[in-house]
């Protein structure tokens, strides 16, 4: 017995106005943080791990916009934290690169990983590292983070910090580890 190919989704032009508005609504309201009318459409069985053309599923984009609500009733109704888009990247490294404590709280409190990395190996701890964003590297580490992982280049994460000229978050690492 042959195995068949799972069916292709339809792409944008094979799909009709209804439903491309539809799809619309549905990503307008993660990016917008319309927390009651994704729990009605998650309710009525809307997948809660959508994805737009760029991998980005609708948790990313409610976290990457600072939706603690909307994200929430993501992950209450099933939402997958480690979900990456196509970047390679998790919810929890956009909270990290956003600055967001709250989300990335969130994330974590339901369940990402927090060393989780996609294939360039940087880690949301690296993120805040770069990005200088010291709250989130104290909660991250925190959390178990590990401050002497190395990328896919082989960077660790002070020295990724260096490199973007965060100087905060540089500084506190490095004196974690007892480096110059």
């Amino acid at each position: 017995m042959q195995e068949q190919a799972p069916p292709r989704p339809p792409s944008a032009s094979e799909l009709d106005e209804d439903t491309l508005a539809f799809v619309r609504k549905v990503f307008h309201a993660a990016r917008s943080g319309d927390a009651a009318e994704l729990a009605t459409l998650l309710d009525q069985g809307l997948p809660p791990n959508l994805r737009n053309e760029r991998g980005d599923s609708l948790l990313m984009l409610a976290c990457y916009h600072g939706h603690a609500d909307a994200a929430r009733v993501l992950l209450e109704h099933g939402a997958d934290p480690e979900l990456m888009n196509d970047a390679g990247q998790t919810p929890l490294a956009g909270a990290a690169f956003k600055g967001d404590t709250a989300i990335a709280t969130l994330l974590l409190d339901h369940g990402a990983a927090v060393d989780n990395a996609g294939p360039n190996g940087k880690t949301a701890l690296m993120f805040a590292a770069m990005f200088n964003r010291v709250t989130i590297a104290r909660l991250l580490l925190a959390r178990g983070a590990d401050p002497v992982r190395r990328d896919a280049d082989g960077n660790t994460v002070v020295d990724a910090a260096r490199r973007m000229g965060a100087a905060d978050t540089a500084q506190m690492l490095a004196a974690m580890r007892h480096e110059p």
